[in-house]
């Protein structure tokens, strides 16, 4: 077996490889069942895939000093597998990338749309990631996704309201969710987002709240009999509420990006009702 070569190794550590093919992967088969075609489902994969890398390469690039301090050794720049620089023009090229992608890929509207929701994930990187406000960015990226998907159609549509705020409660509670395992280490480098504001416990209820939310408002538009319906909300809730509880809440994550694979699998057989009036 050939080994990988440490700058690669790195690469692939450093841009999240589980939440980037997670969310790739979920974006890709909605635009699928919405109608687009080989190539233009092509175009968002592309599109989704270099604005990911591009913002998990930031991330890591960016916390590469706030790591080391805090010893941080799944951290592929801690290890020395890649160096910040690598990691920082890589993640300019991926993001370059993702300009003309996701305009092919969504037309103006939507290729904007998808644009801003990278800009986001950016600020959160860069800035809103120790602040109060770390939620802001996942739920505007995560709601921004719909009227990417919407508008990249033929003609083009705006998106549901309903399905806007699906996605972005669904953001909330990644973002919760995934601050809870880095608590201990966000605060031994002073880095107070909401999460370490307000404690594992309290940020693990509030994101069973917003996935509980989000999925309620998901099953209310599928057309789905009232037994089904109750019986996949009884079940997301008691695995919600279990990873909650459980080890302080840090499985949760598992469940969100689990949930989301739910959604997008609901949405995928459902998925012209996204489509707004």
């Amino acid at each position: 077996m050939v080994a990988c070569p440490t700058p690669v190794r790195g690469l692939v550590a450093g841009c999240h490889p589980g939440p980037t093919l997670v969310v790739t992967a979920c974006i890709t088969a909605l635009a699928v069942a919405l109608g687009q075609g080989p190539i233009g489902g092509l175009w968002v994969l592309l599109a989704v895939l270099s604005g990911q890398l591009s913002v998990g390469w930031a991330n890591d690039a960016y916390d590469a000093e706030r790591d080391r301090r805090a010893h941080r050794w799944d951290k592929p720049v801690v290890r020395g597998w890649v160096s910040e620089r690598t990691l920082w023009a890589a993640a300019a090229m991926a993001a370059t990338a993702c300009i003309p992608l996701s305009i092919l890929a969504g037309g103006v509207i939507g290729g904007a749309a998808h644009l801003v929701a990278v800009a986001s994930a950016w600020s959160y990187d860069l800035w809103l990631k120790t602040t109060i406000w770390s939620f802001v960015p996942y739920m505007v990226s995560f709601g921004l996704v719909a009227p990417f998907l919407t508008y990249g159609l033929t003609p083009p549509r705006p998106p549901a309201g309903w399905a806007v705020a699906t996605l972005s409660l669904l953001g909330l509670a990644a973002h919760l969710a995934n601050g809870i395992p880095d608590i201990d280490t966000d605060r031994a480098t002073d880095s107070h987002g909401l999460v370490g504001r307000l404690g594992g416990q309290r940020s693990a209820n509030l994101a069973v709240v917003a996935l509980l939310a989000a999925t309620a408002l998901l099953v209310g538009h599928l057309d789905l009999t009232p037994a089904t319906a109750v019986v996949i909300l009884a079940g997301l809730a008691a695995a919600s509420v279990l990873a909650a509880t459980a080890a302080g809440g840090r499985h949760l994550f598992k469940v969100v990006m689990l949930l989301a694979l739910t959604d997008a699998l609901l949405l995928s057989l459902n998925a012209r009702i996204i489509i707004g009036g």
